[in-house]
């Protein structure tokens, strides 16, 4: 996991902080599989709730299994950081910035399931195991695979059913991980996505000298396919794109007056005082 946190904290606290981390899940057991292949429990329209088809008994809902839960039960995952560690200090503008961003952002293309490629019978039977395996692993409270274990899921509905969950751990190009590739903390920020927008734009408005947009200027419709000014797919992408080429190069100026501004208040020697 990469992570890039604005401000400055020492080495020794990042790995006092990591050594303390660590996340405990805390599910209902699923050691015993109580139902499987053609034996499947069937939903119970008055009830809302799924049954044993054999014996009629309702399946314990999602809030009952957590209350079962015990002093001497275990959580079910217990994630923790491994032992690898490298912090790395960067300043905003310079080349190791845009080279750690570049290292980031290559991350969105990749694939899990991408990583390693089998190349012997003995791997690809390891694979087909392991995505077997996370084919029945419940992903989350809602998933369908908790009925193979004789538990209701949270929220049921008619049509679940073990080892068809949609959900994206069960992907093979996922393998286990359902969550998004790049998250951006809105707890510890103090500011959401919206505030660092509008504090880049307020930022590189006024290093271009550009007066303040005002939001309460414009309405906003949606543009159907019979406006005047409706534009095809491909046309609406490459205004996309010269659109973020105008910013990239105001952006690179608005960057360049920085430096320049910087450099103007340092004295003679090229050095802070």
């Amino acid at each position: 996991m990469h992570i890039a946190i604005r401000g400055t904290v020492s080495g020794a606290e990042l790995r006092q902080i990591i050594a303390a981390t660590y996340h405990q899940v805390w599910w209902p057991s699923t050691d015993t599989v109580r139902f499987d292949g053609d034996r499947l429990p069937v939903w119970h329209e008055p009830s809302g709730r799924y049954l044993d088809p054999e014996t009629g008994e309702l399946l314990p809902a999602w809030d009952d299994a957590l209350d079962a839960i015990g002093p001497r039960d275990d959580p079910m995952h217990v994630a923790r950081f491994g032992a690898k560690f490298d912090a790395q200090g960067v300043l905003a503008g310079s080349k190791d910035s845009g080279r750690c961003i570049g290292y980031l952002t290559k991350y969105l293309t990749k694939q899990l399931g991408d990583c390693q490629h089998p190349d012997t019978g003995a791997q690809r039977d390891h694979v087909d195991r392991l995505a077997e395996a996370l084919r029945f692993e419940p992903c989350s409270s809602t998933c369908a695979n908790w009925l193979r274990y004789g538990i209701q899921p949270k929220n049921p509905h008619p049509g679940l059913v073990p080892g068809a969950c949609k959900g994206k751990a069960h992907r093979r190009d996922h393998f286990g991980y359902a969550g998004r590739r790049v998250l951006v903390s809105r707890k510890w920020s103090g500011k959401t996505l919206a505030d660092h927008r509008g504090d880049r734009k307020a930022w590189l408005t006024d290093m271009l000298g550009l007066p303040a947009t005002d939001p309460t200027a414009y309405r906003w419709e949606p543009v159907r396919p019979g406006d005047e000014d409706y534009m095809p797919p491909a046309r609406r992408l490459l205004h996309s794109v010269a659109a973020r080429l105008h910013w990239e190069q105001a952006l690179t100026e608005a960057r360049r007056r920085a430096r320049d501004a910087s450099a103007a208040e340092l004295p003679a020697t090229g050095k802070a005082a």
